[in-house]
């Protein structure tokens, strides 16, 4: 048997497991270099000092920052579609299909998909009286807590062929949800990102060397219980499908070792057996023989094996192991060879 063949099911769960080990090794780094910028990050109010603060830094530019304040529109505002007594900055509307699907173990579970996502978004400032910092490209921060202003869900009522459909497609319809999230105005936020000044007035966007951008209403702190719980996570898993890999290795290891060990005796076994064949041949050769009966090679032994296709027989078992290219006598290539048996 092929060796892949046998830690075909190893193999397998190996590579699985590398995939997701490595996916793990990433995202703990990632969240290392994110937690270990935010605990350096300065908290700066919005106020006077902030500018002295910034001429600090090369370019006028921190790389990481914290500011809290007040969100305020830079113009109109968005009004929301189910509320007109609130407006806001940012506003998602998401429609989700809510339907009960059967599953391939025959099982039938609820499940939700998204059919419909929609985000808009107005310029707005975090100001704190008369001082503000412009938050440039809010939609790019990968966490952004809004406020969830309406949350409708219409179920529907599905017909007597509804429900046969249902039955064969393996999808019954259960209705619609439809949610509308906003960052209101005057809501009292944390920004963390890039800080820069320029001559238009201070900005707050994404981080150019990759770190992520938050608005959020979570203080640092607890934003950074938040990202700790999280590492502490991953290197739970990191250990986990570690342990897997080494585990899965050393078996793979130790069935090499089994077959290299079974390899290596059968070919000790094959070579006793031939020399223990070579002795009782030895023993029953003919003495004597003519010159035309002795092997061509070592004309000492009888010819024994016939060379194909020229159909040859000039040579003894020995001299037939250590010969593989060519007839001695004609210089044919040697197909095959098979036992002679001269009377």
């Amino acid at each position: 048997m092929d060796f892949l063949s046998e830690i075909i099911g190893e193999t397998v769960i190996l590579g699985i497991d590398s995939l997701i080990l490595g996916f793990c090794v990433k995202q703990l780094s990632k969240c290392k270099h994110i937690l270990d910028s935010l605990q350096s990050a300065p908290v700066l109010d919005i106020d006077s000092t902030i500018t002295k603060e910034i001429k600090k830094y090369p370019n006028n530019v921190i790389p990481y920052v914290v500011v809290r304040g007040l969100v305020k529109p830079l113009g109109n505002p968005i009004t929301s579609n189910y509320n007109q007594l609130v407006t806001g900055v940012i506003q998602r509307l998401t429609i989700k299909e809510h339907v009960i699907a059967r599953t391939s173990a025959g099982f039938w579970s609820d499940q939700t998909r998204t059919i419909h996502e929609v985000c808009n978004a107005t310029p707005f400032v975090l100001s704190n009286g008369k001082y503000s910092i412009e938050v440039v490209d809010a939609l790019a921060a990968e966490l952004l807590d809004l406020d969830v202003i309406t949350d409708k869900f219409e179920p529907m009522s599905p017909g007597v062929i509804d429900h046969v459909w249902g039955f064969f497609s393996g999808v019954r319809q259960r209705g619609l949800q439809t949610m509308e999230e906003m960052l209101r105005d005057g809501s009292y936020i944390t920004v963390i990102g890039e800080l820069s000044k320029t001559n238009s007035g201070l900005k707050i966007q994404p981080p150019r060397d990759g770190l992520p951008l938050y608005l959020t209403t979570s203080t640092k702190s607890s934003l950074l219980k938040r990202l700790a719980s999280s590492r502490d996570f991953l290197r739970i898993l990191l250990v986990l499908f570690g342990s897997v890999a080494a585990v899965t290795s050393a078996r793979i290891f130790y069935k090499y070792m089994k077959r290299r060990r079974r390899r290596l005796a059968e070919e000790q076994l094959k070579k006793q057996l031939a020399a223990g064949r070579k002795e009782r041949r030895a023993h029953t050769r003919d003495k004597g023989l003519s010159e035309v009966q002795l092997c061509v090679v070592c004309t000492e032994n009888p010819k024994e094996i016939i060379l194909l296709p020229c159909g040859h027989v000039c040579l003894c078992e020995e001299c037939s192991e250590r010969i593989n290219d060519s007839c001695p006598v004609c210089r044919a290539r040697i197909d095959s060879r098979a036992p002679a048996f001269i009377t």
